[in-house]
């Protein structure tokens, strides 16, 4: 069993060297590539202003944060969910670079870069030259974001986690099919289906037709059955 995290956060600004703090941070468990239905989702206090032009991008203010957790307060239950597996994030260089200041805050270890998978790596190597935002991919793969008005970190990772698996191969042959089955209106829903019993209905030549078909064979030199049965 392979265990992986996809992660995304959302913050004041775009760099955190400059004082731009984490606000928003949600994670999804895969188990072979496949989302557990286990997540990880908090609003955080960034202990100072949000832009408004951050603002616009994410739909979250300064007072909507007020009275939410600190990071230092989040993060023992941040890192007991991410454990020691793998973390995929979208241009993942950006998120582990923030929870790197914060980490760094609050007085712990950041993750190692060994457990980072960056999906907008995998999607430049799988298509170079073309988009590769988390809508592009979406929309590439048919995957529906009609419900991203706003960057949701909790949205954008059950997304993500959908993008990976297209990524990493494609959904494996048989998942969930008696689900998608049953949803079906297509078709009937063949799991289900009763046995069918059946009568058997024998051909039998007459023998006008035997007769014919001796006269035919007759037409052949040695044919291989006649051989055989000798």
């Amino acid at each position: 069993m392979s265990r992986a995290l996809v992660l995304d956060t959302e913050t004041t600004g775009l760099d955190p060297a400059t004082g731009d703090r984490v606000l928003e941070v949600a994670a999804v468990e895969l188990i072979n590539l496949v989302p557990s239905g286990r997540h990880y989702h908090v609003l955080i206090d960034p202990e100072r202003d949000v832009p408004e032009e951050a603002s616009r991008i994410h739909g979250f203010t300064r007072e909507m944060l007020i009275g939410k957790p600190k990071f230092a307060e989040i993060l023992p239950g941040l890192l007991e969910f991410l454990g020691d597996d793998p973390v995929v994030a979208h241009n993942a260089v950006f998120d582990f670079n923030f929870l790197d200041h914060e980490f760094k805050r609050a007085g712990a270890q950041p993750i190692p870069r060994s457990r980072m998978v960056d999906t907008l790596v995998l999607a430049k190597k799988r298509f170079p030259g073309l988009p590769n935002s988390l809508d592009a991919l979406c929309r590439r793969y048919g995957i529906d974001n009609s419900m991203r008005t706003s960057h949701n970190a909790l949205l954008d990772v059950q997304l993500l986690a959908q993008v990976y698996l297209e990524l990493m191969g494609g959904k494996q042959p048989g998942l969930e099919l008696a689900t998608s089955r049953a949803a079906s209106s297509a078709g009937p829903v063949l799991l289900d289906a009763a046995p069918v019993n059946r009568t058997p209905r024998p051909i039998m030549p007459t023998a006008e037709e035997l007769e014919a078909h001796a006269a035919f064979l007759k037409k052949l030199k040695e044919p291989l059955w006649t051989v055989a049965a000798e």
